[in-house]
Protein backbone atom coordinates (compact mmCIF):
# COMPACT_ATOMS: atom_id res chain seq x y z
CA UNK A 1 0.00 0.00 0.00
CA UNK A 2 1.18 3.18 -1.03
CA UNK A 3 1.48 6.05 1.56
CA UNK A 4 0.68 9.81 0.10
CA UNK A 5 2.63 12.44 0.73
CA UNK A 6 0.74 15.71 0.59
CA UNK A 7 2.97 18.32 -1.56
CA UNK A 8 2.36 22.31 -1.33
CA UNK A 9 3.71 24.55 -3.90
CA UNK A 10 4.97 27.87 -2.60
CA UNK A 11 5.23 30.92 -4.79
CA UNK A 12 8.85 32.46 -5.05
CA UNK A 13 9.99 34.42 -2.66
CA UNK A 14 10.59 37.88 -3.98
CA UNK A 15 13.65 39.05 -4.63
CA UNK A 16 14.90 43.10 -3.73
CA UNK A 17 16.05 45.18 -6.67
CA UNK A 18 18.21 47.16 -7.12
CA UNK A 19 18.50 50.18 -4.51
CA UNK A 20 17.50 53.57 -6.06
CA UNK A 21 20.14 56.11 -5.90
CA UNK A 22 19.27 58.20 -3.42
CA UNK A 23 20.37 61.77 -2.62
CA UNK A 24 19.13 64.68 -0.59
CA UNK A 25 17.46 67.24 -3.48
CA UNK A 26 19.31 70.90 -4.41
CA UNK A 27 17.40 73.98 -4.61
CA UNK A 28 17.09 76.19 -7.70
CA UNK A 29 18.04 79.86 -6.96
CA UNK A 30 16.78 83.22 -8.11
CA UNK A 31 15.09 86.23 -6.71
CA UNK A 32 12.07 88.98 -7.27
CA UNK A 33 12.24 92.59 -7.73
CA UNK A 34 11.48 93.28 -4.32
CA UNK A 35 15.43 91.55 -3.13
CA UNK A 36 13.31 88.35 -1.83
CA UNK A 37 15.63 85.80 -2.35
CA UNK A 38 14.20 82.22 -3.35
CA UNK A 39 14.81 79.04 -2.73
CA UNK A 40 12.44 76.24 -4.99
CA UNK A 41 12.78 72.61 -5.08
CA UNK A 42 9.97 70.38 -7.06
CA UNK A 43 9.31 67.30 -6.07
CA UNK A 44 6.86 65.53 -7.46
CA UNK A 45 4.22 64.15 -5.85
CA UNK A 46 4.23 66.39 -3.24
CA UNK A 47 0.70 67.68 -3.07
CA UNK A 48 1.21 69.58 -0.20
CA UNK A 49 3.40 72.46 -1.04
CA UNK A 50 5.73 73.56 1.79
CA UNK A 51 7.02 77.37 1.83
CA UNK A 52 9.36 78.74 4.63
CA UNK A 53 10.18 82.27 4.81
CA UNK A 54 13.03 83.33 6.76
CA UNK A 55 12.58 86.45 7.75
CA UNK A 56 16.44 88.79 9.41
CA UNK A 57 15.12 89.21 12.67
CA UNK A 58 17.17 87.70 14.50
CA UNK A 59 16.70 87.34 18.58
CA UNK A 60 20.02 89.71 19.61
CA UNK A 61 18.29 92.59 17.43
CA UNK A 62 15.54 92.57 19.98
CA UNK A 63 15.48 95.94 22.29
CA UNK A 64 16.96 96.03 26.06
CA UNK A 65 14.70 95.04 28.11
CA UNK A 66 11.88 93.43 25.58
CA UNK A 67 13.18 89.52 25.19
CA UNK A 68 10.04 87.96 23.78
CA UNK A 69 9.09 90.68 21.47
CA UNK A 70 10.18 88.23 18.25
CA UNK A 71 7.98 85.55 19.96
CA UNK A 72 5.06 87.89 20.04
CA UNK A 73 5.56 89.41 16.13
CA UNK A 74 5.81 85.92 15.03
CA UNK A 75 3.11 84.53 16.69
CA UNK A 76 0.85 87.87 15.40
CA UNK A 77 1.56 87.22 11.51
CA UNK A 78 -1.76 85.16 11.80
CA UNK A 79 -3.82 87.83 13.95
CA UNK A 80 -5.33 89.54 10.55
CA UNK A 81 -4.10 91.94 8.12
CA UNK A 82 -5.36 95.03 6.35
CA UNK A 83 -7.49 93.07 4.44
CA UNK A 84 -9.14 90.33 6.86
CA UNK A 85 -9.70 90.58 10.63
CA UNK A 86 -7.79 87.79 12.99
CA UNK A 87 -11.35 85.70 12.21
CA UNK A 88 -11.57 86.40 8.68
CA UNK A 89 -7.71 85.27 8.22
CA UNK A 90 -8.15 82.09 10.06
CA UNK A 91 -11.44 81.43 8.21
CA UNK A 92 -9.73 81.97 4.66
CA UNK A 93 -6.62 79.72 5.82
CA UNK A 94 -9.04 77.27 6.81
CA UNK A 95 -11.07 77.18 3.14
CA UNK A 96 -7.92 77.00 1.26
CA UNK A 97 -6.70 73.84 3.27
CA UNK A 98 -3.53 75.97 4.54
CA UNK A 99 -1.84 76.35 8.08
CA UNK A 100 0.31 79.17 8.82
CA UNK A 101 2.83 79.02 11.45
CA UNK A 102 5.30 80.91 12.78
CA UNK A 103 8.34 81.04 15.54
CA UNK A 104 11.22 82.76 16.84
CA UNK A 105 14.43 81.52 17.43
CA UNK A 106 18.49 82.98 17.55
CA UNK A 107 19.11 83.64 13.98
CA UNK A 108 15.49 84.80 13.11
CA UNK A 109 11.71 84.75 12.62
CA UNK A 110 10.45 81.55 10.47
CA UNK A 111 7.24 82.12 8.89
CA UNK A 112 5.68 78.41 7.18
CA UNK A 113 2.87 78.18 5.17
CA UNK A 114 1.79 74.58 3.68
CA UNK A 115 -1.05 74.38 1.04
CA UNK A 116 -2.72 71.78 -1.51
CA UNK A 117 -0.96 72.86 -4.82
CA UNK A 118 -3.64 73.57 -6.49
CA UNK A 119 -4.67 76.55 -4.28
CA UNK A 120 -1.10 77.22 -3.74
CA UNK A 121 -1.58 80.84 -5.36
CA UNK A 122 -4.28 81.87 -2.54
CA UNK A 123 -2.17 80.54 0.33
CA UNK A 124 0.45 82.55 -1.28
CA UNK A 125 -1.34 85.72 -1.16
CA UNK A 126 -2.22 85.19 2.44
CA UNK A 127 1.34 84.63 3.62
CA UNK A 128 2.59 88.08 1.53
CA UNK A 129 -0.44 89.82 3.13
CA UNK A 130 0.69 88.44 6.56
CA UNK A 131 4.27 89.95 6.17
CA UNK A 132 3.25 93.17 4.14
CA UNK A 133 0.74 94.44 6.39
CA UNK A 134 -0.12 92.36 9.93
CA UNK A 135 -2.91 94.12 11.50
CA UNK A 136 -1.38 93.50 14.82
CA UNK A 137 -4.39 94.47 16.87
CA UNK A 138 -4.05 95.71 19.99
CA UNK A 139 -6.42 93.33 21.67
CA UNK A 140 -4.85 90.45 19.85
CA UNK A 141 -1.46 91.57 20.96
CA UNK A 142 -2.77 91.88 24.46
CA UNK A 143 -3.98 88.01 24.13
CA UNK A 144 -0.01 86.78 22.84
CA UNK A 145 1.34 88.54 26.17
CA UNK A 146 -1.32 86.79 28.03
CA UNK A 147 -0.95 83.42 26.59
CA UNK A 148 3.31 83.57 26.83
CA UNK A 149 2.59 84.70 30.58
CA UNK A 150 0.54 81.47 31.08
CA UNK A 151 2.98 79.24 29.57
CA UNK A 152 5.67 80.69 31.73
CA UNK A 153 4.10 79.63 34.75
CA UNK A 154 4.11 75.98 32.99
CA UNK A 155 7.81 76.21 31.93
CA UNK A 156 8.73 77.00 35.77
CA UNK A 157 7.28 73.80 36.71
CA UNK A 158 8.87 71.59 33.89
CA UNK A 159 12.51 70.25 35.17
CA UNK A 160 13.97 69.92 31.50
CA UNK A 161 12.86 73.77 30.65
CA UNK A 162 14.46 74.55 34.07
CA UNK A 163 17.70 72.53 32.98
CA UNK A 164 17.86 74.60 29.66
CA UNK A 165 17.43 77.82 31.22
CA UNK A 166 20.29 77.55 34.02
CA UNK A 167 22.07 75.44 31.48
CA UNK A 168 22.56 78.70 28.88
CA UNK A 169 22.51 81.29 31.74
CA UNK A 170 25.62 79.39 33.30
CA UNK A 171 27.30 79.09 30.17
CA UNK A 172 26.47 82.68 28.41
CA UNK A 173 27.54 85.85 29.34
CA UNK A 174 24.45 87.84 30.56
CA UNK A 175 24.72 90.34 27.99
CA UNK A 176 24.61 87.73 25.54
CA UNK A 177 21.19 86.75 23.85
CA UNK A 178 21.80 83.17 24.30
CA UNK A 179 21.74 83.36 27.84
CA UNK A 180 18.63 83.97 28.38
CA UNK A 181 15.17 82.34 27.15
CA UNK A 182 14.31 82.33 23.74
CA UNK A 183 10.69 83.88 24.03
CA UNK A 184 11.87 86.17 26.83
CA UNK A 185 10.96 86.33 30.87
CA UNK A 186 7.92 87.47 32.85
CA UNK A 187 9.55 90.74 33.55
CA UNK A 188 9.89 91.28 30.19
CA UNK A 189 7.36 89.62 28.58
CA UNK A 190 4.32 91.83 30.40
CA UNK A 191 5.96 95.22 29.17
CA UNK A 192 5.31 94.20 25.57
CA UNK A 193 2.82 96.10 23.87
CA UNK A 194 1.81 96.71 20.36
CA UNK A 195 4.10 99.58 19.68
CA UNK A 196 6.85 97.55 20.85
CA UNK A 197 5.52 94.72 18.35
CA UNK A 198 4.88 97.68 15.33
CA UNK A 199 8.45 99.18 15.70
CA UNK A 200 10.40 95.35 15.83
CA UNK A 201 8.18 94.91 12.76
CA UNK A 202 8.97 97.94 10.84
CA UNK A 203 12.90 97.73 11.84
CA UNK A 204 13.49 94.17 10.42
CA UNK A 205 10.70 92.88 8.72
CA UNK A 206 11.51 93.69 4.53
CA UNK A 207 12.16 91.53 1.70
CA UNK A 208 15.55 92.04 0.84
CA UNK A 209 17.08 90.74 3.51
CA UNK A 210 14.51 87.78 3.62
CA UNK A 211 14.38 84.23 1.86
CA UNK A 212 11.77 82.06 0.98
CA UNK A 213 11.80 78.15 0.21
CA UNK A 214 9.10 76.83 -1.82
CA UNK A 215 9.05 72.68 -1.97
CA UNK A 216 6.43 70.61 -3.53
CA UNK A 217 5.14 69.35 -6.79
CA UNK A 218 6.23 72.14 -8.97
CA UNK A 219 5.78 70.92 -12.23
CA UNK A 220 2.63 72.48 -13.16
CA UNK A 221 3.36 75.74 -11.82
CA UNK A 222 4.67 78.76 -12.84
CA UNK A 223 6.24 79.88 -9.98
CA UNK A 224 8.20 82.82 -11.37
CA UNK A 225 4.96 84.72 -12.08
CA UNK A 226 3.51 83.04 -9.23
CA UNK A 227 5.37 84.79 -6.72
CA UNK A 228 6.06 87.63 -8.21
CA UNK A 229 1.98 88.39 -7.90
CA UNK A 230 2.03 87.65 -4.36
CA UNK A 231 5.31 87.75 -2.38
CA UNK A 232 6.67 90.33 -4.89
CA UNK A 233 3.96 92.94 -3.99
CA UNK A 234 5.97 93.18 -0.02
CA UNK A 235 8.17 95.79 0.15
CA UNK A 236 10.07 97.75 1.78
CA UNK A 237 13.59 99.56 2.37
CA UNK A 238 16.83 97.85 1.39
CA UNK A 239 19.48 97.36 4.19
CA UNK A 240 22.08 95.25 5.32
CA UNK A 241 21.77 91.74 6.76
CA UNK A 242 22.35 91.54 9.97
CA UNK A 243 25.83 89.82 10.98
CA UNK A 244 25.89 87.52 13.99
CA UNK A 245 27.89 88.16 17.20
CA UNK A 246 30.75 85.38 17.60
CA UNK A 247 29.58 83.11 20.48
CA UNK A 248 31.69 82.76 23.16
CA UNK A 249 30.97 80.70 26.17
CA UNK A 250 32.86 79.44 29.61
CA UNK A 251 32.97 75.86 29.62
CA UNK A 252 35.18 75.02 32.71
CA UNK A 253 33.91 72.56 34.73
CA UNK A 254 31.30 73.03 37.23
CA UNK A 255 27.59 71.88 38.69
CA UNK A 256 24.78 74.00 39.14
CA UNK A 257 21.75 72.45 41.14
CA UNK A 258 18.09 73.95 40.91
CA UNK A 259 16.75 73.23 43.94
CA UNK A 260 13.43 71.25 43.63
CA UNK A 261 12.59 69.93 47.04
CA UNK A 262 10.81 66.41 47.35
CA UNK A 263 11.56 66.11 43.71
CA UNK A 264 11.83 62.34 42.77
CA UNK A 265 13.39 62.46 39.52
CA UNK A 266 16.74 64.84 38.54
CA UNK A 267 16.74 66.15 35.57
CA UNK A 268 20.50 66.11 33.87
CA UNK A 269 22.24 68.40 31.33
CA UNK A 270 25.62 68.27 30.51
CA UNK A 271 27.28 70.20 28.15
CA UNK A 272 29.51 72.79 26.33
CA UNK A 273 29.78 74.40 23.03
CA UNK A 274 32.26 72.88 20.34
CA UNK A 275 31.63 73.06 16.24
CA UNK A 276 28.66 73.68 14.34
CA UNK A 277 27.81 72.72 10.54
CA UNK A 278 30.56 74.65 9.33
CA UNK A 279 33.56 73.06 10.61
CA UNK A 280 34.93 70.10 8.56
CA UNK A 281 34.30 68.04 11.90
CA UNK A 282 30.48 68.21 11.53
CA UNK A 283 30.06 64.91 9.84
CA UNK A 284 32.04 62.80 12.07
CA UNK A 285 31.08 64.10 15.41
CA UNK A 286 27.52 63.86 14.16
CA UNK A 287 28.43 60.18 13.67
CA UNK A 288 30.21 59.80 16.97
CA UNK A 289 27.01 61.50 18.90
CA UNK A 290 24.52 58.90 17.01
CA UNK A 291 26.89 56.20 19.13
CA UNK A 292 27.22 58.21 22.25
CA UNK A 293 23.51 58.79 22.66
CA UNK A 294 21.32 58.88 20.13
CA UNK A 295 19.19 55.52 19.76
CA UNK A 296 18.51 53.16 22.69
CA UNK A 297 21.16 50.72 21.91
CA UNK A 298 24.16 54.21 21.85
CA UNK A 299 26.38 53.26 24.54
CA UNK A 300 24.48 55.69 27.66
CA UNK A 301 21.30 54.17 27.70
CA UNK A 302 22.91 50.52 27.02
CA UNK A 303 24.28 51.25 30.65
CA UNK A 304 22.36 53.56 32.08
CA UNK A 305 18.55 52.39 30.61
CA UNK A 306 19.65 48.73 30.16
CA UNK A 307 22.11 47.79 32.29
CA UNK A 308 21.67 50.03 35.61
CA UNK A 309 17.66 50.31 35.13
CA UNK A 310 18.13 54.51 35.96
CA UNK A 311 16.27 56.10 33.54
CA UNK A 312 13.93 55.88 30.71
CA UNK A 313 16.66 57.33 28.32
CA UNK A 314 19.57 59.25 28.05
CA UNK A 315 20.62 61.60 24.72
CA UNK A 316 23.54 62.85 23.28
CA UNK A 317 22.89 65.70 20.78
CA UNK A 318 24.60 68.94 19.19
CA UNK A 319 22.05 72.04 19.02
CA UNK A 320 23.50 75.12 16.09
CA UNK A 321 23.27 78.39 17.83
CA UNK A 322 24.17 81.10 15.42
CA UNK A 323 26.52 81.57 12.71
CA UNK A 324 27.38 84.65 9.75
CA UNK A 325 27.72 84.41 6.16
CA UNK A 326 31.96 84.01 7.07
CA UNK A 327 30.79 80.62 8.25
CA UNK A 328 31.78 81.07 11.82
CA UNK A 329 29.24 80.10 14.38
CA UNK A 330 29.18 77.29 17.44
CA UNK A 331 26.81 74.44 18.67
CA UNK A 332 25.45 73.54 22.07
CA UNK A 333 26.91 69.83 22.41
CA UNK A 334 24.84 67.96 25.19
CA UNK A 335 23.93 65.45 26.92
CA UNK A 336 20.24 65.38 28.29
CA UNK A 337 17.92 62.96 30.71
CA UNK A 338 16.32 62.21 33.63
CA UNK A 339 16.99 59.56 36.38
CA UNK A 340 15.29 58.78 39.35
CA UNK A 341 16.82 60.62 42.54
CA UNK A 342 18.73 58.19 45.01
CA UNK A 343 20.46 56.99 41.53
CA UNK A 344 21.76 60.81 40.61
CA UNK A 345 25.00 61.01 41.79
CA UNK A 346 25.75 57.10 40.73
CA UNK A 347 23.88 57.72 36.98
CA UNK A 348 26.30 60.92 36.65
CA UNK A 349 29.61 58.68 37.97
CA UNK A 350 28.79 56.20 34.70
CA UNK A 351 28.37 59.36 32.19
CA UNK A 352 31.73 60.07 33.21
CA UNK A 353 33.11 57.12 33.32
CA UNK A 354 31.75 56.18 29.56
CA UNK A 355 33.48 59.38 28.00
CA UNK A 356 36.49 58.25 29.30
CA UNK A 357 36.63 54.93 28.31
CA UNK A 358 35.14 56.20 24.68
CA UNK A 359 38.84 58.35 25.12
CA UNK A 360 40.69 56.04 25.86
CA UNK A 361 39.25 52.54 23.34
CA UNK A 362 37.63 54.42 21.02
CA UNK A 363 34.02 53.30 19.30
CA UNK A 364 33.77 49.74 17.45
CA UNK A 365 33.30 49.47 14.07
CA UNK A 366 30.33 47.62 14.86
CA UNK A 367 29.04 51.06 16.62
CA UNK A 368 29.79 52.91 13.74
CA UNK A 369 28.21 50.43 11.24
CA UNK A 370 25.08 50.56 12.71
CA UNK A 371 24.80 54.64 12.82
CA UNK A 372 25.68 54.55 9.77
CA UNK A 373 23.07 52.13 8.32
CA UNK A 374 20.48 54.03 10.83
CA UNK A 375 21.26 57.50 9.82
CA UNK A 376 22.30 57.42 5.92
CA UNK A 377 19.28 54.58 5.58
CA UNK A 378 16.63 56.56 7.72
CA UNK A 379 17.73 59.46 5.13
CA UNK A 380 14.74 58.47 2.08
CA UNK A 381 12.08 58.44 4.79
CA UNK A 382 12.84 61.20 6.99
CA UNK A 383 12.38 63.67 3.91
CA UNK A 384 9.51 61.71 2.13
CA UNK A 385 7.35 65.22 2.79
CA UNK A 386 7.93 68.59 1.40
CA UNK A 387 7.91 70.49 4.35
CA UNK A 388 10.44 68.27 5.95
CA UNK A 389 12.87 69.21 2.56
CA UNK A 390 11.79 72.72 3.00
CA UNK A 391 12.56 72.63 7.39
CA UNK A 392 16.51 71.25 6.31
CA UNK A 393 16.86 74.06 3.24
CA UNK A 394 15.87 76.69 5.96
CA UNK A 395 18.29 75.27 8.13
CA UNK A 396 21.03 75.73 5.74
CA UNK A 397 20.18 79.20 4.55
CA UNK A 398 19.82 80.35 8.05
CA UNK A 399 23.26 79.03 9.00
CA UNK A 400 24.65 80.70 5.69
CA UNK A 401 25.56 76.81 4.69
CA UNK A 402 25.61 75.99 0.96
CA UNK A 403 22.79 74.67 -1.14
CA UNK A 404 24.62 71.19 -1.23
CA UNK A 405 25.20 71.38 2.11
CA UNK A 406 23.29 68.77 3.60
CA UNK A 407 23.83 66.14 0.57
CA UNK A 408 27.69 66.51 0.93
CA UNK A 409 26.82 65.38 4.62
CA UNK A 410 24.79 62.28 3.96
CA UNK A 411 27.91 61.38 1.22
CA UNK A 412 30.64 61.83 4.49
CA UNK A 413 28.34 59.77 7.08
CA UNK A 414 28.17 56.84 4.52
CA UNK A 415 32.52 57.08 4.10
CA UNK A 416 33.42 57.93 7.52
CA UNK A 417 35.63 55.24 9.40
CA UNK A 418 35.51 54.62 13.04
CA UNK A 419 38.76 56.34 13.99
CA UNK A 420 37.38 59.93 12.48
CA UNK A 421 33.94 59.40 14.61
CA UNK A 422 35.89 58.35 17.41
CA UNK A 423 37.95 61.09 17.30
CA UNK A 424 35.29 63.60 17.24
CA UNK A 425 32.85 62.75 19.19
CA UNK A 426 36.00 62.62 21.99
CA UNK A 427 36.70 65.85 21.24
CA UNK A 428 33.37 67.17 21.66
CA UNK A 429 32.71 65.78 24.53
CA UNK A 430 35.93 66.26 27.38
CA UNK A 431 34.84 64.93 30.46
CA UNK A 432 37.34 67.30 31.87
CA UNK A 433 35.39 70.67 30.14
CA UNK A 434 31.66 70.11 30.82
CA UNK A 435 29.04 72.40 32.26
CA UNK A 436 26.53 70.04 34.61
CA UNK A 437 23.04 71.53 35.34
CA UNK A 438 20.75 69.11 37.92
CA UNK A 439 17.25 70.02 38.41
CA UNK A 440 16.40 68.19 41.59
CA UNK A 441 16.28 67.68 45.14
CA UNK A 442 19.30 69.16 46.67
CA UNK A 443 18.81 68.09 49.94
CA UNK A 444 19.21 64.27 48.48
CA UNK A 445 21.69 64.67 45.75
CA UNK A 446 24.73 67.72 46.73
CA UNK A 447 26.79 65.71 48.91
CA UNK A 448 26.77 62.62 46.38
CA UNK A 449 27.30 65.31 43.56
CA UNK A 450 30.01 66.85 45.52
CA UNK A 451 31.71 64.29 46.28
CA UNK A 452 32.21 62.99 42.25
CA UNK A 453 34.78 65.80 42.09
CA UNK A 454 32.84 66.95 38.65
CA UNK A 455 33.38 70.62 39.34
CA UNK A 456 32.95 73.33 42.21
CA UNK A 457 28.53 72.62 42.79
CA UNK A 458 26.36 75.88 43.64
CA UNK A 459 23.40 75.13 44.56
CA UNK A 460 20.16 77.67 43.02
CA UNK A 461 17.13 78.24 44.52
CA UNK A 462 14.03 77.12 41.47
Amino acid sequence: MSTFVPTMTFHPQPQPGTPTPWAFPAPTRSALANGLTVLHCDRPGQQLVAVDVLLDAPLAAEPAGLDGVATILARAFTAGTDKLSAEEFAAELERVGATLDAHADHPCIRVVLEVPVSRLERGLSLLADALRAPALPVDEIERLVANRLDELVHEQANPARQAAKAFYAELFDEADRLSRPRAGSAETVKVIDREAVLAFYRAHVRPATASVVVVGDLGAVDLPALLENTLGSWSGESAAASVAAPVTADDAARVVIVDRPGAVQTQLLIGRIGPDRHDPSWAAQTLGTYCLGGTLTSRLDRVLREEKGYTYGVRAFAQPLRSNPEGSGRAVLAISGSVDTASTAPALADIWTILRTLAAEGLTDGEREEAVQYLVGVAPLKYETAGAVAATLADQVEQHLPDDFQATVYRQLAELGTEAATAAVVAAFPPERLVTVLVGDASVIAEPVRALGLGEVTVVAN
